[in-house]
């Protein structure tokens, strides 16, 4: 067996290679140039699993690169993570969005059909789902999309190229819609995280709030705490990585087994507000850093939770870390390693 991670070294690909690697006996090539994933963590991966993992190190808006990358290999899946996922940044820059998520997703589905690759994993969000209303909480995928940011429209229109290549080639693919994916791989006979976030600027309230526990930051903010939920903040779907990883091999198993496109969440269909992550990260690292409260960001839903039945129905996912401690535990032990 043999896979293709495009994103592979960044935080979720590393993560999910990972995941095959321990539980298959698969073979993982990983396309990514490095712009925001990490050489470190292919190197992890490479030191644990030897000859299983290769990286090439390309663009995929180089088509004759792709060409000839699918052309010397025949993969059994794509699993493509690779793309621009800052909601700010996606705002000012939306071309860069456009051209990276949704041209070169368009670029890697022509391939597989042009090599006749049947099964494709792809990296969605719930920011596809924009602001749906509170009647509407947990959202379902039948929920409409609504996207309310470049980065949110750059991945609901690959869904849609998705589907419609699926309905139109021999083609099968599974959107994984995440919710907030946050915490560390940790090795089961230790407390050690092998994996966890290594991006700088970090814009997740988790990896934040571990940051200003080990002072690397002074302060975090509150962005808004006067919405219409049980203590003014925002409330969030938080998934494990490590479940989220699991929920890749569990769609890969459903394509194969069933083939037969498909779109599932990714969460816990339990939220936590703002509020409470950063006392749970308080508690736990045991330290007592400054919090401020600033404005209401444009564009924050006041809750974003999952249901979760498709996914847990259709496959053999379930979740093993739907502990928010366990979750923010893993991700600042991680942090003291960085």
């Amino acid at each position: 067996m043999h896979l293709l991670f495009t994103g592979g070294s960044g935080y979720i690909g590393s993560n999910t290679a990972l995941e095959f690697l321990k539980n298959t006996s698969c073979e993982i090539s990983i396309l990514d140039n490095l712009s925001t994933g990490f050489i470190e963590n292919f190197k992890y991966l490479q030191n644990q699993f030897k000859n299983r993992v290769n990286l090439i190190n390309a663009n995929l808006g180089d088509i004759s690169t792709l060409e000839t990358i699918f052309s010397k290999n025949t993969f059994d899946c794509v699993l493509h993570f690779g793309a621009s996922l800052i909601v700010s940044e996606s705002i000012t820059n939306p071309l860069l969005y456009y051209s990276n998520n949704t041209a070169n997703t368009i670029h890697l589905i022509s391939m597989c059909i042009k090599y006749k690759i049947k099964n494709f994993i792809f990296s969605s969000t719930a920011a596809v789902y924009g602001e749906p209303g509170m009647r509407l909480i947990p959202v379902n995928e039948s929920t409409s999309l609504d996207p309310i940011n470049p980065y949110g429209a750059s991945k609901m229109m690959s869904e849609k190229i998705l589907e419609d290549s699926s309905k139109a080639y021999d083609f099968n693919y599974i959107a994984l819609r995440y919710f907030n994916v946050a915490g560390a791989n940790t090795q089961s006979d230790s407390s050690l995280p092998e994996l966890g976030q290594r991006n700088k600027n970090a814009t997740h309230l988790i990896k934040i709030a571990c940051e200003c526990a080990l002072g690397k930051r002074e302060k975090i903010s509150i962005f808004g705490d006067d919405y219409p939920t049980k203590d003014g903040t925002c409330i969030r779907d938080y998934i494990h990585i490590t479940d989220l990883a699991n929920a890749h091999l569990q769609a890969y198993n459903y394509l194969k087994k069933n083939q037969k496109s498909e779109v599932f969440n990714v969460g816990y269909s339990e939220g936590y507000s703002v509020k409470e992550v950063i006392e749970m990260t308080k508690k736990i690292s045991q330290t007592d850093f400054k919090v401020e409260i600033s404005p209401r960001r444009p564009g924050d839903p006041a809750e974003l939770i999952a249901n979760n039945d498709k996914i847990k129905s259709l496959t053999e996912w379930e979740p093993k870390n739907n502990n928010l401690s366990v979750i923010i535990k893993s991700a600042f032990e991680w942090e003291k390693r960085l």
